[in-house]
């Protein structure tokens, strides 16, 4: 039996219908559904109006850390991942803390090595010198060592890691971490905006992170920023 034209009609209606139906249903559950962390506990908004480490249209991520720090060593594995996966929109920095004085030299360490080109072939290979191999990096000539073994040219890296490029980038970082009120790493800044705070695990931090990144190019998407 062959179906009418007047039935067809109505059962693509009914079709449509039930297809909108679902999609409002599923729309109405995935925004009724809780967020993974909560304001205050795992993550804190910061005071506005928000200090960004740079201008650049994209939403950074940034991790303050020393590699004065062991806890930032354990966490510079899922770093790196958490670098290489963020959404289009998002990028990831580094921002190194200066909490004493031994952690203004790796500072200079790390800024010298970023002018020069070599901090990210050189960034994990510091942490596992350090914290696994156990090589005495502590003083500036023992970074420069350190450097000159990986191919880095000591004296040129001496010369950059104490000029007043490096050292006015540092206070000027030195300056927006009070901002952000971080005060231990390794911490994560979203767009200058959310800090983590009471994360339980590293690979919560990332995960934290990632997701903070989203919800802020969501935000920016929307017009709501």
């Amino acid at each position: 039996m062959f179906m009418t034209t007047r039935r067809r009609i109505a059962l693509v209606l009914c079709g449509l219908l039930i297809a909108s139906t679902c999609s409002a249903a599923n729309a109405a559950k995935k925004a009724a559904a809780p967020a993974p962390y909560t304001e205050g506990d795992q993550y804190v908004t910061l005071p506005a109006p928000y200090q960004r480490h740079s201008s650049t249209g994209k939403v950074e991520v940034v991790e303050v850390f020393s590699y004065g720090c062991i806890h930032c060593a354990e966490f510079s594995p899922l770093a790196n991942q958490l670098a290489e996966s963020l959404p289009p929109g998002a990028v990831f920095k580094l921002v190194p803390a200066v909490f004493n004085e031994g952690w203004v030299t790796f500072a200079r360490a790390f800024y010298a090595a970023k002018i020069m080109g070599v901090a990210e072939r050189t960034h994990l290979a510091f942490f596992q010198a350090k914290f696994q191999e156990h090589y005495p990096i502590s003083t500036m000539d023992e970074i420069a060592d350190f450097y000159a073994r990986n191919g880095v040219d000591r004296n040129q890296f001496l010369r950059i890691a104490n000029s007043p490029q490096v050292t006015n980038q540092i206070k000027s970082d030195f300056e927006l971490i009070k901002k952000w009120g971080v005060d231990s790493t390794p911490t994560i800044v979203v767009d200058g905006k959310y800090r983590s705070n009471n994360v339980t695990s590293f690979q919560q931090l990332a995960d934290l992170a990632k997701w903070l990144a989203q919800r802020e190019l969501d935000e920016k998407s929307s017009g709501r920023h």
